[in-house]
């Protein structure tokens, strides 16, 4: 039984898949809640399959990129479950799980871009072949530096309609597809570790100034 949730948008977004299909799946979009809303919602997961914690058979989980403190409660709740059951952890990169959905769904028919949220007035941002491969990115970058009339799935097409006229869904990752994504070999795995894009904002201090 694979285990599978995301953090790196600001939806919160959990799921069960038993090797066949998705069996529970829980997603809340709220931005400033991932530390208090993502244990409950995978116990709410686990009890609607009527499972514990030790059926489990492997994690998967959305390594961004995306804002640091709601990543950080994924991967460290990845890697924590994975130590503790003893099974695999394997990270997917948030913005391929979108572009798996977008073509599953229909949403696209030719090659496209994704671009999520990063604050501070940028975008996440990758492209994509019409069958969902990566061939560029993630790369974080200003709307405008990127701004194309095709089709741009997810949130930042939401956010930055005049750089993206042409959005479209799914807006944020569902945690079912980040699943099916792990069981098929959808897309590159990567180990549960942040796809950070930014420099920390703290910087170590420089050494002082030897005095004469």
């Amino acid at each position: 039984m694979l285990l599978a949730f995301d953090t790196a948008t600001p939806a919160v977004t959990v799921a069960l898949y038993d090797g066949q299909q998705v069996v529970a799946e829980r997603t809340t979009v709220d931005a400033m809640r991932h530390g208090e809303l993502l244990a409950p919602a995978i116990t709410a997961v686990l009890e609607e399959a009527g499972l514990v914690r030790q059926d489990l058979t492997a994690i998967a989980v959305g390594v961004g990129p995306g804002p640091f403190t709601g990543l950080r409660v994924g991967l460290m709740t990845a890697r924590t479950l994975g130590a503790v059951l003893e099974i695999p952890v394997y990270g997917v990169c948030t913005l391929d799980v979108l572009a798996v959905e977008a073509v599953d769904t229909g949403t696209v028919d030719g090659p496209f871009q994704v671009a999520t949220d990063a604050r501070r007035k940028e975008v996440y941002v990758a492209s994509y072949d019409r069958d969902g491969i990566r061939l560029t990115g993630p790369d974080v970058v200003k709307p405008a530096a990127v701004a194309t009339d095709g089709p741009v799935v997810g949130r930042g097409a939401v956010l930055y309609a005049e750089s993206f006229p042409d959005g479209r869904g799914p807006e944020n990752p569902s945690a079912g597809v980040l699943a099916r994504v792990v069981a098929e070999e959808r897309a590159e795995l990567y180990d549960p570790e942040p796809m950070y894009l930014r420099r920390p904002d703290a910087a170590e201090p420089h050494k002082p100034k030897r005095v004469s």
